[in-house]
């Protein structure tokens, strides 16, 4: 399918290397942000939210940075992008040959926005797919919304082998929207969340997608609703122990690498109906966020043998805090998020003690994802109006706005920065964004 562009003029690729010690006073080390080159997954190498890029605007003109293009024709979803080896990867649904609808993994040229290939992965979607494909050297992962798991060849879409989370695993979702999730790679496993009796979280070769270890988990308790939730899971070493820690049906649940013991879990963060953000982990600490009056946790684990102990160190009512699906970013001592179900009220929060330093009206509607770089937050609104907030626990300071022109749906995908430039997809579009400084 062609792509449509408003600006012909080519994508130069812009290449930056950045050798950082620390970043934003020494509080965020380089281990814990993505480094100024490929975002292969989503929210980042780490899974994150964090770039170390530098060098960006810090503060917009009035109407925002310099839009340098608009392609359309990647089709229906929410789907963000990754970006690397000079490619970008995303997924839509969209026609193939005036047919019927069937969802894709879709790569385009970096430099010149050409269309690579498009290999379809499943059936469609109402809305589209949500994942963003995990891209791991010659190798790319993705879930398609009724859990069909491909693993492609970066350079030519070939698939190498693929799993179906239903037939293969029992898998089963805990309510209607389908998979979600953007898959883990950790060495030589790709690690994901059918949700079945038997298989909730798997560890797959992931040259070959072979089993090679499924991990079933016990009655965590009685909230929430069994099954996979929408959460991306991220690793963690804790006490000695390498761990995959996500947010399942039943609330958070901890996972051992190397076999697939079951370590840990929390029920109190799940609700019924959908728990979406991705935990975010420092030291021994996790944080867990869901909304749909739930609110947020930070939990101490301490290994205790073989096994992990877990203790809750504050909780969060959904009257203070409580994130829908925007996910949030630890900035030094301080976490940064939307506040709200279906809001995106920015709040500034300590991370040791849950205190909130800042919270203000939004400025913009409805829910809102985040990225941090550069000392600033990127609120991305459902409105569509992107936000440029200054990553301080001293005040809200507001640093720009701007409206993306193009408006087909939700702007739920997270915003995506790579070599000085925002990518923001709206549904069947992508735009690009100049943050360089002058």
């Amino acid at each position: 399918m062609a792509m449509k562009s408003r600006r012909t003029t080519p994508l130069v690729a812009w290449l930056l290397v950045v050798l950082l010690s620390a970043v934003w006073g020494g509080f965020m080390s380089v281990a814990d942000a993505a480094s100024a080159g490929d975002w292969p997954r989503f929210r980042g190498p780490q899974n994150n939210g964090l770039s170390a890029e530098t060098g960006l605007l810090q503060e917009w003109p009035e109407g925002g940075p310099k839009l340098l293009w608009t392609i359309e024709g990647l089709g229906r979803g929410y789907s963000t992008v990754s970006i690397a080896d000079g490619r970008i990867f995303t997924m839509g649904d969209r026609a193939r040959d005036g047919g019927s609808p069937e969802q894709f993994v879709i790569a385009l040229e970096l430099a010149t926005r050409n269309e690579l290939w498009a290999t379809a992965i499943g059936p469609p979607h109402n809305d589209g797919p949500r994942c963003t494909p995990t891209v791991d050297g010659e190798l790319l992962y993705a879930i398609g919304t009724e859990g069909d798991l491909a693993c492609l060849e970066t350079a030519t879409g070939k698939v190498r082998w693929r799993k179906s989370f239903p037939d293969d695993f029992g898998g089963q979702m805990m309510s209607h929207w389908k998979y979600s999730e953007s898959p883990l790679v950790d060495g030589a496993k790709l690690v994901s969340t059918p949700g079945g009796p038997e298989a909730a979280i798997v560890a797959l070769d992931k040259k070959t997608g072979d089993l090679i270890w499924k991990c079933a988990l016990p009655d965590i308790g009685g909230r929430g609703k069994d099954g996979a939730a929408y959460s991306s899971m991220v690793v963690a070493e804790i006490d000695g122990i390498r761990q995959y820690i996500q947010i399942m049906g039943r609330g958070a649940v901890g996972v051992e690498a190397l076999a697939g013991k079951f370590l840990w879990s929390y029920n109190r963060i799940a609700n019924g109906v959908a728990n979406i953000p991705t935990p975010v982990v420092r030291g021994n600490y996790v944080f867990v966020t869901t909304s749909y009056k739930t609110g947020s946790a930070l939990l101490k684990l301490t290994r205790n043998g073989d096994g992990i102990d877990v203790e809750e160190v504050y909780f969060l009512g959904p009257k203070d805090f409580e994130n829908h699906h925007g996910g949030v970013a630890l900035v030094g001592d301080y976490l940064y998020g939307g506040d709200g179900q279906v809001n995106g009220i920015p709040v500034c929060l300590e991370f040791q003690t849950g205190k909130i330093a800042w919270k203000v009206e939004p400025p913009g509607r409805r829910s809102a994802a985040v990225l941090y770089a550069d000392g600033h937050l990127y609120f991305r609104y459902e409105d569509g109006l992107v936000a440029l907030i200054e990553a301080t626990p001293e005040e809200f300071r507001l640093k720009g706005t701007f409206q993306t022109p193009v408006k087909k749906g939700p702007g739920w995908p997270h915003p995506v920065i790579h070599d000085g430039k925002l990518y923001l997809r709206d549904n069947d579009a992508l735009m690009c964004y100049d943050l360089r400084r002058p």
